[in-house]
């Protein structure tokens, strides 16, 4: 049996992405032995995955500078021999152990992430408005790179497409009514729907007969979402009470639909098997971070010269009103909700 190392260790969008690549290799190559070496709290995604795909979970504040990083590869390679290295994160604390493993005589791949293209997307001037590839089919490039082929096939982490519910309904209460999830926080402003167009999708979701769950966390974004709570029927905050990571996914996996930003809540819903519709503002779904087996469908976003500005939704707004954002109204979303539930 051959033994690869899958290396990614941020940022929870980006590792959730890797389950439906790295699930797909393990079950199309039984005779490959593959671990995936990332960030212990990311242990949920990898929870149900074959015998043949091994979490390895690290602590990186152990593992600080060079020294570090050497260490880490003596730790990992004393538990196992490799033969291929996939780093599917590019940055230095990867190639610096992608270094280690390459002067051993062991073969690295390395993910491309289109830096030429990336920048011809988002500059001022003489856009090329161009779809780059989908973030799971990088990956799947790198183990290509290695030799390695096999088809995308996955639905869910979750061997039933659902999570036990009866390990949250002291939580969520009993499934009685369609459950939609309110995923309205990103870490970028351009990437936050204004509040008060979050309001009024979620009042006229309440009105409906939906139950309704936000997920908020932090001071910050408990301030905007709570009163949410309080002023619509039906409608709860998913924030620690969930238990973690494990409760998150397994409550995304029991919603009938999820209302997200270009998020990582979006990439986790994808991990649930749970249909999004996905709102963009200073981001496009041209960079590549669709979730994976979202429907284009289900995007909502206005068409506007200067989209898409950022790959990740950093750059302030060089107009100061986020026009990307304020521009969508929230009659369009549930217009969009309703077509996804076929609600006539």
């Amino acid at each position: 049996m051959k033994n690869i190392l899958a290396i990614r260790f941020s940022s929870i969008g980006d590792v959730a992405l890797t389950v439906p690549v790295l699930r797909s290799l393990a079950e199309a190559h039984p005779e490959y032995s593959i671990t995936v070496l990332t960030q212990n709290r990311f242990a949920p995604l990898f929870e149900f995955a074959p015998e043949n795909l091994i979490f390895h979970g690290v602590n990186l504040k152990e593992y600080k500078g060079i020294p570090g990083i050497r260490r880490l590869f003596k730790e990992i390679t004393a538990q196992k021999k490799f033969d291929a290295v996939a780093d599917l994160h590019g940055v230095l604390r990867t190639f610096v152990l992608g270094f280690f493993f390459r002067i051993h005589f062991i073969k690295v791949s390395t993910i491309d992430k289109e830096r030429c293209r990336r920048h011809r997307l988002v500059r001022i001037h003489n856009k090329k408005m161009q779809q780059l590839l989908p973030a799971t089919e990088k990956y799947r490039k790198v183990f290509q790179k290695l030799g390695i082929g096999f088809p995308l096939k996955f639905e869910s982490i979750y061997p039933d497409r659902k999570g036990n519910l009866e390990q949250i309904e002291q939580i969520t209460g009993q499934k009685k009514c369609k459950w939609i999830g309110i995923a309205p926080f990103a870490a970028h402003k351009g990437k936050i729907l204004p509040p008060h167009t979050m309001e009024k999708t979620i009042a006229a979701l309440s009105d409906k007969g939906y139950r309704i769950f936000v997920f908020a966390f932090g001071k910050e974004e408990l301030d905007i979402a709570v009163p949410w709570s309080e002023r619509y029927a039906n409608t709860s905050i998913v924030g620690k009470e969930m238990g973690g990571l494990k409760g998150e996914l397994n409550l995304m996996s029991q919603l009938d639909l999820l209302i997200g930003m270009d998020s990582s809540n979006m990439h986790l819903a994808s991990c649930a098997g749970t249909p999004v519709i996905s709102i963009w503002g200073a981001t496009h779904p041209f960079t590549g971070f669709l979730g994976y087996g979202q429907s284009a469908d289900n995007i909502i976003q206005v068409e506007l010269p200067c989209r898409p500005c950022s790959i990740f939704g950093k750059k302030p707004c060089r107009y100061a009103d986020y026009r990307c954002m304020t521009g969508i109204e929230s009659e369009t979303i549930i217009r969009k909700v309703d077509s996804v539930l076929n609600i006539n």
